[in-house]
């Protein structure tokens, strides 16, 4: 009987490991509280503790940039110096407003966007943290932990922002208006702009992904128990790579699903990542490392 177990055992962590090999991955959980890069074999190469998460980014110059609670925003090398910080619960007229933060992008110039549910506005901040620009949201359900979720700034200078509370994914230009929107139906969590001009949106709530034209129309979508043996919950980030397939963030679904999902356009699952020791159930953003190529 013991022998069986622990064949068992080893047969468990088998699968785990598989399931890690052939992607590099850096991730977050606000459960375990933790961020990490996590190496094709399953090692981890760097981690620091966290409190909350949402967003998180490998800058090219091998730093990371990421936030360690609704507020806090640090980019900090391998050796773990922070270079560059900014608190959004006191800068920029914030102090004594509610104010989340779960969006951020560094920009190509240097300076960060920043996404700020509250005060419902997208700021471009300079390294000194000097406001640069600034558009206000449309947001028709007012709340700071739920006017957004991810947002970014696209090639052609506007933004794509994920509105949570609102169920909406709404496109800004440069001066704040609503050039494009497309009403989820749930607590919508992404949003990638694609080249043929499709936009990619991780449903939050709706448990799945849907590939939209810019006529509104679903042209592929992932659903809930579309794939087999996988359940997915909370979908959050989403990546398409170069080769087409697309990485699905799927947080809250539980041990018995991947935190991670990477499947082909014809929804066949070709890589898992799914780690309970070091991460949680509560793993919202990720990103694949070592893709070559764009990523979008």
């Amino acid at each position: 009987m013991l022998r069986g177990f622990i064949f068992g055992m080893l047969a468990a962590l088998t699968v785990s490991a598989a399931e890690q090999a052939g992607r590099k991955v850096l991730a977050g959980d606000y459960e375990k509280k933790r961020i990490a890069i996590v190496d094709e074999s399953g090692k981890v190469e760097w981690e620091h503790p966290i409190r909350d998460i949402h967003d998180l980014h490998l800058l090219p110059n091998g730093n990371v940039l990421f936030q360690t609670n609704w507020t806090g925003l640090v980019e900090m090398t391998r050796e773990k110096k922070i270079v560059w910080q900014y608190n959004a619960a006191s800068a920029n007229g914030n102090k004594g407003r509610a104010v989340e933060v779960h969006a951020f992008q560094r920009l190509a110039n240097g300076d960060t966007m920043i996404a700020e549910s509250g005060p419902a506005r997208l700021i471009e901040v300079d390294a000194e943290g000097r406001i640069q620009r600034q558009i206000a949201l449309k947001v028709n359900k007012p709340n700071a932990h739920r006017d957004t979720r991810l947002a970014r700034k696209l090639a052609n200078g506007n933004y794509l922002v994920a509105h949570e509370g609102d169920g909406a994914v709404r496109e800004y230009d440069s001066k704040g208006k609503v050039v494009w929107e497309y009403e989820v139906g749930s607590a919508v969590y992404s949003a990638v702009r694609l080249p043929n001009g499709h936009t990619l949106i991780g449903t939050g709530g709706g448990h799945g992904v849907i590939e939209v034209s810019p006529e509104h129309k679903v042209v592929w979508s992932v659903k809930e128990n579309e794939l087999p043996g996988i359940r997915l919950a909370w979908v959050t980030t989403v990546e398409s790579h170069p080769d087409g397939h697309v990485v699905i963030g799927n947080c809250h679904a539980g041990p018995e699903n991947p935190q991670i999902v990477e499947v082909t356009r014809e929804k066949k699952v070709v890589w898992t990542f799914k780690d309970f020791t070091r991460f949680g159930n509560a793993m919202p953003t990720s990103q694949i490392l070592g893709v070559k190529g764009a990523l979008r």
